[in-house]
């Protein structure tokens, strides 16, 4: 049963989503918010899997409320909702650990889909997003990262190597169980630990960074 939090200011569209959502057998709708402070409160009450998150909100915002909620429950996924390709706004999302974002005219199937992956792990993010976010965090995140440093500064152990380079390679968390036998929630907690070591939020983050201190070159003999 995946665990879903809605938060929207607009009464019709949190409606409209909950009434979608409660049609799955393997969804529960938790809660749902008005503001990003009500959210981050809902989130401490009913610790949601996944949250669908407005950007525009009143009191507290949606990047500002995913910033405060992946500070507490980094295994929480956010997905950012905007009737617009804010491009700033998403990025400013993303940057603060959102998992990926999705416009609000999206039809019924493809939702219920994208919510399945961002529970198993997955980044939900369009190529020019991607590649402006990968400009924010060069510039903002890991400045004092030298490019001879390894993965042996983070005392990453051997099996989260094999996990960092099946990143790096863009797999899901699916294709990585089945890649090295391991079950969904084995491979949640090794990847939770990787972004622990590494100083980072989200997926994306993890990737650029592995990727920035040479992973490959910096392998365990």
């Amino acid at each position: 049963m995946i665990k879903i939090l809605i938060a929207d200011d607009q009464t019709l569209m949190r409606d409209g989503l909950k009434t979608i959502l409660d049609l799955e057998d393997d969804f529960e709708v938790v809660g749902t918010a008005c503001n990003g402070r009500e959210a981050y409160e809902l989130v401490k009450e009913t610790n949601p899997d996944v949250i669908l998150m407005d950007i525009r909100m009143p009191i507290l915002n949606g990047v500002e409320a995913a910033k405060l909620i992946k500070g507490e429950f980094k295994d929480t996924a956010i997905l950012m909702l905007t009737t617009f390709d804010t491009e700033d706004l998403i990025v400013d999302a993303l940057a603060c650990g959102a998992d990926g974002y999705i416009l609000k005219d999206i039809d019924g199937d493809r939702l219920i889909q994208v919510i399945k992956d961002s529970y198993n792990g997955d980044i939900i993010l369009p190529a020019r997003i991607a590649a402006k976010l990968a400009c924010r965090v060069f510039k903002t995140e890991n400045d004092t990262v030298q490019n001879s440093m390894d993965l042996n500064s983070f005392k990453i152990t051997e099996r989260e190597i094999d996990i960092c380079k099946l990143l790096c390679e863009g797999y899901t968390n699916k294709q990585i169980c089945d890649q090295l036998y391991l079950t969904i929630g084995t491979v949640k907690n090794y990847v939770t630990s990787i972004y622990n070591k590494l100083g980072v939020s989200n997926r994306t983050s993890a990737v650029l960074f592995l990727k920035k201190i040479n992973i490959k070159a910096s392998e365990k003999k």
